[in-house]
């Protein structure tokens, strides 16, 4: 089924497209990336992310973000662009709902955690995480092991990767290996993450008390925007102030994507996606001002936010769960773990450490914690 909408010369063609890894029949009602976006959002790792932190543990409160609100906002704001520069539409939705389906429990502290764990095993990286899920992990259907997506929703979501990790991954890896770039559509993807989280980090900060307006005005892209609004709106509250600076931060971020990237776009004169790829880099890009007030912002939000004392006391408790969940795991029969996979007592150490690494990295905040009080 074609899209419904002409696409740019240098979008992602369905026609044009490297397939999926296993042959299957045409879909009859959608397009090929509109069933990924479907299959993804139907997987039990995309159920699970409601459960895992963004900043908050997830029982902190029923209001702050979880990483599937988080992905749900990502992609919003990533369709925004995708429409204004006529690109693949479904793609970009199936990217960044997919983006974080292998982030641990406990947000970044569970990865840092958990990479510890497995630095004599290979290490552990939720990018690389969610491809494993989308390609392994995921036991749906009779005829393949995950989701069987097309190869410009999997590149979409293997942002970064070490050499070594890319050298096995076959023609997946080859552009971290020869230095091109990803699709405009996986470009997108991976910057309006970084938007989506900046901004809504202060609103989730803001609701718990930790950070302040005075505190934000000090940082240029808040103060601007909230200067201009407390000055319009001189008898709301305090909430909505920071909502409205918000929204008017975000409107100008994406508008200043979008046009900077239009004139890059303008500026190469692409004839397809190829010459996309062949760039040295992103073109897909803030401006140099923008750009630099955003860094600033997410500077901001690691000193006043991500280290806050409230935040570390829960970042340390989720270490210590991590690191006792692996080791108990490593050394110990477990019967949840042994329905997980049937076969673990047979593994060698290593494929033993990657399987408990994919259990642990699957679990909700508050099965973790479950877990963590059943073995302790």
């Amino acid at each position: 089924m074609p899209l419904c909408r002409k696409l740019a010369i240098y979008a992602v063609q369905q026609e044009l497209s490297k397939g999926r890894e296993i042959n299957e029949p045409n879909p009859k009602l959608r397009n090929e990336f509109q069933r990924d976006r479907d299959r993804i959002i139907h997987s039990s790792a995309f159920r699970r992310l409601v459960y895992k932190t963004q900043v908050f543990v997830n029982h902190e409160g029923d209001l702050y973000r979880t990483r599937l609100t988080h992905s749900l906002e990502v992609s919003q704001i990533a369709r925004t662009i995708a429409s204004s520069l006529q690109l693949n539409e479904p793609l970009i939705e199936a990217i960044a709902l997919a983006h974080d389906l292998g982030h641990t429990p406990f947000g970044h502290a569970g990865q840092d955690e958990l990479n510890k764990c497995m630095k004599d095993f290979g290490g552990f990286e939720h990018n690389l995480q969610s491809l494993r899920v989308v390609e392994h992990l995921e036991n749906r259907y009779v005829e393949f092991n995950g989701l069987n997506l097309m190869y410009e929703t999997r590149e979409g979501i293997l942002k970064h990767c070490s050499k070594k990790n890319a050298e096995r991954l076959g023609e997946l890896g080859e552009r971290f290996l020869k230095k091109y770039q990803p699709s405009l559509e996986a470009q997108i993807a991976d910057i309006a993450d970084a938007i989506t989280y900046n901004h809504h980090d202060i609103d989730d900060g803001f609701r718990a008390g930790l950070l302040t307006s005075r505190e934000l005005r000090e940082v240029r892209l808040f103060g601007r925007f909230n200067f201009d609004v407390k000055e319009k709106y001189p008898h709301a509250s305090e909430r909505q102030l920071v909502h409205e600076t918000l929204r008017r931060m975000v409107d100008f971020v994406i508008n200043d994507l979008i046009l900077n990237t239009s004139h890059m776009i303008s500026d190469i004169q692409p004839k397809n996606i190829n010459e996309i790829r062949n760039q040295k880099s992103y073109i897909a890009q803030l401006t140099d001002k923008t750009k630099k007030e955003h860094y600033e912002l997410k500077k901001f939000l690691r000193e006043h936010l991500y280290k806050h004392k409230t935040v570390q006391k829960m970042t340390d408790r989720a270490k210590i769960m991590v690191k006792f969940l692996f080791s108990n795991y490593m050394t110990n029969k477990d019967r949840k773990l042994n329905e997980f996979h049937q076969n673990i007592d047979q593994l060698d150490e290593s494929d033993r450490a990657r399987v408990i690494a994919d259990y642990i990295a699957g679990m909700t905040d508050r099965f973790a914690i479950s877990e963590y009080n059943r073995l302790i």
